[in-house]
């Protein structure tokens, strides 16, 4: 087969992707990835091959720019019917799509349905914002799925959304989704079709346990950790004298808007007074923001999170989810510090519910609450066994080499 890879430009999105993508080429398949030229060098030093697509640009920048890092409308959190209503629901696709979709994917759109119909891929397999992906696949009639990396809060949300559509009279329905993909389908001589949105199926990261129902074709995958070219420092060799805590304030974020939204100063606050290691992930700004680092604290820009976080007792981090991932494949109970944006609210309130972390906003988080919350991680045993029924959970799902024959079987059904 001809796999194609598509994804907005954002490194760690890239990597999500990264072991499929070398699954699928150890099984014997063509693989190209296609992004923004932003990201070619993250694709390239992963061994696969990169093809530049559309202007540069990041999700990040789209967010800085529009100011939608968190508001009502960039919370997609309770995606669940009884939570919903019409007037609220077609506001919120509406600016999702005037003010994200569109800015993550037209740049793109074009490049990749010339590069689609150059090369002719048997699937192709798309980022859930890069929907750019779902119009190129349908273009050129070859198979498609969203690789989510997400509490499914878009594929869920839309379904919600065409429950409600359906219920409204025939002359008040309108579909901002169908109405912006279905303009560049016809632009291309193609038509709209739902799946567009959502995929014919969808390879799922995310643990069942954790994962809102869906009525989608879901391929439960293993999440493998990639985190670029890495080296490991000498000193995750060396023997513990105390336990290790994490703290990583998100810095993919951090880099991109200029600064991180954890409240940095009250965790080392709450950190400082716990016999324990801290290790924290800090760029120059964070460095100036923190000031003098407690004692018990080791300071690095970056640090592998498949290396450190097997070394770990708790992590306290931003609710990202190469982090949470890493976390929760490793068994790591987590405090998580979470905005109201995409799915990270409704992961933070799933890892709870199913005992194996704690989370407070940070903007309601202080010292006192992020000392108590991490205690409790470390000395109630309930966190530890909670974190390691999710690990044994994550340990029983298909790897990326277990999902390549299914991947055959749903291509050669699915593409005309």
């Amino acid at each position: 087969m001809r796999v194609l890879f598509a994804t907005v430009s954002e490194k760690s999105h890239v990597l999500t992707m990264a072991p499929l993508a070398w699954a699928l080429t150890n099984a014997g398949h063509e693989v190209r990835v296609a992004s923004a030229p932003g990201v070619t060098d993250t694709i390239t030093n992963a061994g696969l091959s990169a093809v530049p697509i559309g202007t540069e640009h990041t999700v990040h920048d789209m967010l800085a720019e529009h100011e939608t890092v968190e508001n009502e409308f960039s919370d997609w959190s309770e995606p669940f019917l009884d939570k919903q209503n019409w007037e609220t629901l077609l506001l919120r696709y509406q600016i999702a799509v005037e003010y994200a979709f569109k800015s993550y994917n037209d740049t793109l759109l074009d490049d990749l349905v010339e590069f689609a119909r150059f090369w002719k891929p048997d699937l192709v397999l798309w980022d859930p914002i890069t929907f750019a992906g779902g119009v190129a696949a349908q273009v050129v009639g070859a198979a498609h799925a969203r690789l989510n990396w997400a509490v499914d809060v878009y594929g869920a949300m839309r379904e919600v959304f065409l429950q409600l559509l359906e219920q409204q009279p025939a002359e008040a329905r309108t579909d901002p989704m169908a109405d912006w993909l279905g303009g560049h389908l016809e632009r291309f001589g193609s038509e709209f079709h739902e799946d567009v949105v959502n995929g014919q199926f969808t390879i799922d990261q995310v643990p069942t346990s954790i994962q809102v129902p869906l009525s989608l074709n879901r391929i439960p995958m293993r999440y493998t950790p990639y985190n670029g070219r890495s080296v490991i420092s000498s000193w995750l060799n060396e023997p513990q004298e105390r336990r290790r805590i994490l703290l990583t304030p998100g810095m993919s974020f951090a880099k991109a808007l200029g600064s991180t939204y954890v409240p940095l100063k009250e965790s080392f606050e709450a950190l400082s007074e716990l016999d324990v290691e801290i290790v924290a992930t800090l760029g120059e700004k964070e460095r100036e923001v923190v000031g003098t680092l407690p004692s018990n604290t080791r300071a690095v820009e970056f640090v592998p999170m498949h290396a450190v976080l097997p070394t770990c007792s708790a992590v306290v981090h931003h609710g990202g989810f190469g982090t949470w991932s890493t976390s929760a494949l490793y068994g790591v109970p987590q405090f998580l510090l979470p905005i109201r944006m995409a799915d990270m609210w409704i992961k933070a309130k799933q890892t709870e519910k199913v005992g194996a972390g704690l989370y407070s906003h940070p903007t309601e988080t202080t010292a006192e609450s992020l000392r108590e919350g991490v205690r409790r991680l470390l000395e109630e045993s309930q966190f530890a066994e909670g974190a390691k029924h999710l690990r044994q959970g994550i340990l029983e799902t298909p790897t990326p080499n277990d999902v390549v024959g299914t991947l055959e079987g749903l291509t050669a059904a699915h593409r005309t």
